[in-house]
Order: structure tokens, then C-alpha cells, then sequence
């Protein structure tokens, strides 16, 4: 029987070993599974989300709304490259799968919140922002209840539809933000019968200020329009999820 010293280093060796072992095996599958790009933009986009909020921190508007503008864009623009290049080149694993509602639920939900904070509560946002809020708790809550079997709530092509129309409405509502700011800039310290003339058309324009009101407007309409109608599109999904969900509700627990 040999020493226990020697048993012990053997053991020891062999624990080391297998280790080593998890641990390759580990940054093998991270390596390969979870660091190709589509999730590397997955991953950016989750990131980013909070940056919408700190652009407004760090930076005074409208430089905050056209920062945060262009994130939003960029990282919408990543919500549809990333999906399809794992799609094309046959990259989809579990955590970007995982992690690509995440991201865009955080980058709506934070752009939401921005928006309503500088629209000083505005109902005709206040509104479909609780809306399509509780839909996400409710929907995020029906997944962890059922647990096993939450595969059933997979991701349709109308909640797609509905992420794409609200993304699009939230862009367009940054720039509403940009282009008040501009304006006010630009008109500040002016007369207003300077201003009423320039918009009557009976001084020149050469500030730009009818067409960056006209934008402000504009995208403020539009912006509205398209959010009810996302919000409308959050309903259906979260209805659609519930409904598809309720023969495993019934019952006692």
C-alpha cells in the first residue's frame, strides 16, 4: 500500500488535471459559442442601453438627444444585423438567445423612461409607456412561472414586428427633442414679432427656424402615432402569450 503522502499528491494531480480540463473545456465553449460576432453585438447592444440615459447626464441637449439618437440607431440597426448573421453563418447559440430580448427590452424600456422624464409626463406618452411596461412585466412573469415549458411564449413575427415599430417611434421621438432644442436656441433673445415675421414669411429665414419648427412638430406627431400604434401591436403579443399560456395555469399549484 503506498504512502499517503503519495496517494494525497496523486489525488492532488489528478483534481489539477481534471481542472485543467473544465477550464479548457470552459474557454473552449466560451471561445466558440458565446464570442462570435453575432452575439458580440448582442452583448454591445445590452451594454449601450444604459448609455441612452447617461448621454443626458454628461452632455447638455439637444448634443444629448442627437448622442443618444445615434446609439438608439446604431444599436436598432445591431437588433437586425445580429439575428441575421447568426442566422446566415448558423451562430446561434442558448445566451444569444437569451440575451437578444434582454437587450432590446432594456433599450426600449430605458429610451421610454428618457423620454417621458423630458417630456415633463406628457399623457399621450405617459400612457402607452405604462402600457407596453406592464406587458413586459407581465410577459417576463408568465416565462418564470412556467419554467420548463415557457418555450411555448417563443419570440412571433408580430412581437418582432412590434420591437421593429417601437424602436422606430422612439427615434424619431429623440429627434423631436433635438429639434425643440435647436429652435429654442436660436430664437432665444429674439423678439417675438421678429419671429412671428420670419414665420409669416415677411422677414428671411435665415436662422432656419421654420424648418427646425416644423421638424419639432413633425416628429412629434409621427412619433406619437407610431408609439400607439407599437403599443397597440404590445397588447396583441402580450394577449397572444397569455392566451397560449393558459392551459398551464389552470388547476390548483
Amino acid at each position: 500500500m503506498p504512502p499517503a503522502g503519495v496517494v494525497g499528491q496523486k489525488k492532488l494531480g489528478v483534481a489539477i488535471f481534471d481542472s485543467r480540463m473544465v477550464l479548457g473545456a470552459g474557454r473552449a465553449y466560451v471561445g466558440h459559442m458565446i464570442w462570435n460576432l453575432p452575439n458580440i453585438l448582442t452583448v454591445m447592444r445590452l451594454i449601450a442601453a444604459p448609455g441612452l440615459a447617461i448621454m443626458f447626464l454628461f452632455f447638455t441637449r439637444p448634443y444629448a438627444d442627437w448622442f443618444a439618437l445615434g446609439l438608439f440607431v446604431v444599436a436598432a440597426i445591431t437588433d437586425f444585423v445580429d439575428g441575421y448573421l447568426a442566422r446566415a453563418w448558423k451562430q446561434e447559440s442558448k445566451i444569444g438567445a437569451m440575451l437578444d430580448p434582454i437587450a432590446d427590452k432594456a433599450m426600449v424600456i430605458i429610451a421610454l423612461l428618457v423620454i417621458t422624464g423630458f417630456n415633463g409626463m406628457n399623457p399621450w406618452i405617459l400612457l402607452p409607456a405604462t402600457l407596453i411596461l406592464f406587458r413586459e412585466v407581465f410577459v417576463s412573469g408568465l416565462r418564470e412561472y412556467l419554467g420548463d415549458t415557457a418555450g411555448l411564449l417563443k419570440v412571433t413575427n408580430l412581437a418582432k414586428w412590434k420591437t421593429t415599430l417601437q424602436m422606430v417611434a422612439l427615434a424619431v421621438l429623440f429627434s423631436t427633442g433635438a429639434f425643440e432644442h435647436y429652435l429654442g436656441m436660436q430664437s432665444f433673445g429674439m423678439d417675438a414679432q421678429i419671429v412671428d415675421q420670419v414665420f409669416a414669411g415677411e422677414l428671411p429665414d435665415e436662422l432656419g427656424l421654420i424648418w427646425k419648427y416644423n421638424g419639432m412638430i413633425w416628429s412629434w406627431y409621427i412619433g406619437i402615432v407610431l408609439l400607439w400604434m407599437a403599443t397597440v401591436l404590445t397588447l396583441v403579443t402580450g394577449w397572444d402569450y397569455f392566451a397560449k399560456s393558459r392551459p398551464y395555469l389552470k388547476g390548483a399549484k
